[in-house]
């Protein structure tokens, strides 16, 4: 059966098409309540379906959030799109999700596809790049957020500005102070473990990635002890996987030269501590020393960064950065919403910032906690 039209409403209820669109798009001209209740019962009889388009075109507001994120099935981007969604139900609107690949064209697609469809404000969660190859897609992709925002758009970003766009207003960052946190880590564990580390990150240029190996390696020198060495790989558990492999032949040889020496040193001492600058590259480098007859903690310690849910379910437990994932997610989709706090980089004090936004309103700056778990005990 095909679908009533608003003009068959209007005949139905004795009115015009205009004044049927005002009562059942949503309009703030509206006509008299009787005449607003007939054409209600004309709706209702026929089974009209309001069309979401008129209906935003009536409102200014087409009730819609974009939320782009760089891999959904990603425990860290589930839980923040879980705080988008508890946001927009706030405001009453729906979320549309694009997933990307962390790749900018792919997001400028995205952005302009939302931006067709009228989306009133557009959230995106995953790091920006500097990297030689996404050059073009950056300056893309800052073009096509800047005109989405000249056109009263509003944009919220986790973590880094992108990449080159300019658009004075309607343009927020959700700053998240990896750098700090990664110091703090870095600390905790410099004060408890005797042997080198190592820091799995992901490929240079990646801001998050970059930001987290810099913070880690200042912490070690603030404890007196000499830099980590770095192992460049894919920012994801397959990534983490393909450094493990590594890894396992770097502690098997380690432990051969102390048989070998017999050092006499005490069970514990002296072992590898890796930091994986991401849970899931964390449990991608921990099957694979698993795989390779090594085990967390007794040959060698690990940690990650930001508490994915997926850890519950993780042995042993993985110390970490506990970073508010949700509230992350929440934050975002608040400060696009009309008279949101902005937000901008991180304070010195590790804590993040907060700046006023459009209406003097301020937004609650972003905390993280470093969490020691059993995978990083010596005494294993």
């Amino acid at each position: 059966m095909a679908a009533s039209t608003l003009t068959e409403v209007a005949r139905l209820a004795g009115v015009s098409p205009a004044t049927a669109s005002r009562v059942l798009n949503g309009s703030a001209r509206k006509p008299g309540q009787d005449i607003a209740d007939r054409v209600r019962q004309a709706a209702d009889s026929l089974g009209y379906i309001p069309n979401a388009q008129a209906q935003g075109l009536a409102k200014s507001s087409s009730g819609l959030i974009g939320l782009i994120v760089h891999d959904i099935a990603d425990p860290y981007f589930a839980a923040i799109a879980r705080g988008v969604q508890e946001a927009a139900r706030e405001q009453r609107k729906m979320v549309l999700l694009a997933t990307t690949g962390g790749a900018p064209a792919e997001e400028r697609e995205a952005v302009a596809a939302f931006a067709a469809r009228r989306a009133d404000s557009i959230v995106i969660a995953g790091s920006r790049s500097s990297q030689p190859e996404n050059q073009e897609g950056n300056a893309e992709l800052a073009a096509e957020l800047d005109r989405y925002c000249r056109n009263g758009g509003r944009v919220a970003v986790v973590g880094h500005p992108v990449v080159g766009a300019t658009a004075p207003e309607g343009y927020h960052v959700v700053a998240v102070p990896n750098q700090e946190l990664a110091a703090a880590l870095a600390g905790k564990l410099a004060s408890g473990q005797d042997g080198d580390f190592v820091i799995i990150g992901g490929p240079d240029g990646l801001f998050t990635s970059d930001d987290r190996i810099r913070g880690f390696q200042e912490g070690l020198a603030a404890a007196g002890r000499k830099p980590a060495e770095v192992l460049r790989t894919a920012f994801n558990r397959a990534g983490g996987y393909e450094a493990g492999l590594k890894l396992a032949d770097m502690i098997k040889a380690r432990q051969a030269e102390s048989r070998q020496a017999d050092s006499g040193e005490e069970a514990g001492r002296g072992k590898l501590c890796i930091f994986a600058v991401n849970d899931v590259m964390a449990i991608g480098a921990a099957a694979a020393l698993r795989e390779q007859g090594l085990r967390i903690p007794r040959d060698a310690t690990i940690a990650g960064f930001d508490d994915i849910e997926t850890l519950r379910d993780f042995r042993p437990a993985l110390s970490t950065v506990r970073l508010p994932l949700e509230e992350i997610g929440r934050l975002a989709t608040r400060a696009t919403a009309p008279g949101g706090a902005s937000a901008r980089e991180p304070g010195e004090n590790g804590s993040g910032s907060t700046e006023a936004g459009p209406d003097g309103g301020r937004q609650q700056p972003i905390t993280g906690e470093v969490t020691l778990r059993r995978s990083t005990e010596t005494a294993a």
